[in-house]
């Protein structure tokens, strides 16, 4: 677990460092920018992650059948491709939404300038979705295949062009001209499709992918696949899409309170963010080795890897709730000049919502493992439901209710956040303990040496 697991954590790590590059950099443009750039980046993951669960239903699928046949290359290739189809068509709606990004935040009540530099910094960062959507398709297929270090290669380059790109289009820095919040976008862009053309030389040039030949007749339809894709990618879609906007509606919240707030939130969300990469990459993982025994018909391994997963991805979220505990002006200094007297109500605010992001630290990796265990096992629609009634039904209402009713302001919007992680992480983990009967429900009926094995093993 730890082999396939330690390439996809650094590969979230090196994505997210993108984001957290352009955080940093806006912050030093000054709180308001940092607040408008904050916005912005929380309206534009809304649409795109939903776009990025229905891709992730790749990994699932090809994990099951080489589980099934490991030798199997036809059936990867379709999905693969079909994949590459499915981010074609989600794309268009996603770009016509974005670019009406300064409309939208003003329709929530956002300042107006805040909107209208948030709007253009979306109407540059949005272009970045299609090649960021190929390059997961592909890094999914590779990692499918228990090869997942190109990736994390990939990644890295990735994140060192983008920070030098943001230095130089943000501030205007070697020539070039200043275009702060528009310049972070472009620097996205230019990084996301440098991901993609690297994946692509990757899987076309490395003799353990070249023989899946991915982009041969790329233009041939294949609408049962295509189908498959979305029956499979369209819960994964709606648990993201709950999850993520659960706290894209809490910084917009913290936009109404104040500034200060939003810009306080935008410092501890990222820190949070950067470290559920961690358990984000071991439920990645936690796919493929699920789904690859699940496909073999192998319970005990299915067990095996689902568990092993889950105590990993707890135990390392438990020492990160220490770090946030213990040394919080340690985390927030990368971000915003602890010297700076402008920043001292940033800073102390953000220290106390760094104490509640460490209350929820461990449900939250509970809940993103738990969540790619059942994955591996097909299971999305019901896990959608639970997300659905953690995020939505307990931690928005919960949090809105103390911020504003009892007076709480962005303390109780945490608080919420922390109620509704931990709901969705027991759900889910109730789930997992009912296993058994899932494996026997979905699992396809197998063939010749699968079904004796099955039958010992009292699956059928």
């Amino acid at each position: 677990m730890m082999l396939l697991a330690w390439p996809m954590i650094l590969t979230n790590l090196g994505q997210t460092a993108m984001t957290a590059t352009d955080v940093m950099m806006m912050g030093r443009l000054g709180p308001k920018s940092l607040a408008a750039g904050t916005l912005g980046a929380n309206l534009y993951f809304a649409p795109m992650i939903f776009g990025l669960g229905l891709i992730l239903a790749v990994s699932p699928m090809i994990a099951f059948e080489l589980g099934r046949n490991r030798h199997s290359v036809r059936d990867v290739r379709r999905t693969v491709r079909q994949g590459l189809w499915v981010a074609l068509a989600v794309v268009v709606p996603i770009w016509l939404i974005l670019w009406q990004g300064e409309a939208i935040l003003l329709a929530m009540g956002q300042d107006e300038a805040l909107a209208a530099e948030a709007g253009r910094y979306l109407r540059a960062l949005q272009w970045a979705v299609l090649p960021f959507y190929w390059f997961v398709v592909l890094r999914s297929f590779i990692s499918a295949l228990e090869r997942p270090g190109w990736a994390l290669v990939i990644v890295f380059v990735a994140v060192a062009f983008n920070v030098l790109a943001n230095y130089c289009l943000i501030f205007g820095n070697f020539g070039f001209p200043k275009l702060e919040l528009m310049g972070a976008g472009i620097a996205t862009v230019l990084s996301s499709i440098l991901m993609f053309v690297g994946m692509v030389l990757a899987v076309t040039l490395d003799r353990h992918f070249r023989r899946y030949r991915l982009f041969g007749r790329f233009w041939r339809a294949d609408w049962p696949r295509f189908r498959e894709l979305f029956k499979l990618g369209l819960p994964i879609a709606g648990i993201l899409t709950f999850e993520v906007s659960i706290f894209n509606a809490a910084a917009l919240i913290m936009g109404l309170i104040d500034a200060v707030s939003l810009a306080a939130h935008a410092i501890a969300i990222q820190v949070a963010s950067i470290s559920f990469m961690v358990p984000m990459g071991i439920g990645q993982a936690a796919t493929v080795r699920v789904g690859r025994a699940f496909g073999a018909g192998d319970r005990d391994g299915v067990s095996r890897a689902g568990w092993t997963a889950f105590c990993m991805g707890v135990g390392f979220m438990a020492l990160m709730a220490l770090l946030m505990l213990l040394a919080p002006h340690l985390l927030i200094t990368a971000f915003i000049d602890l010297s700076d007297p402008v920043n001292a109500p940033v800073i102390e605010l953000a220290v106390t919502f760094l104490a509640l992001a460490a209350l929820f630290q461990i449900v939250d990796g509970a809940q993103a493992v738990g969540g790619g265990m059942l994955r591996g096992l097909q299971d999305t629609t019901v896990p959608m439901l639970y997300a659905a009634l953690g995020y939505w039904g307990v931690g928005l209402p919960l949090g809105a209710f103390l911020a504003f009713k009892v007076g709480m302001n962005g303390v109780g919007i945490w608080i919420g956040l922390s109620a509704g992680l931990a709901v969705v992480a027991v759900l889910l983990i109730s789930r997992w303990l009912s296993r058994e009967r899932l494996m026997v429900r979905k699992m396809p009926a197998p063939r010749g040496d699968l079904v004796r094995a099955a039958a010992r093993e009292g699956l059928l």
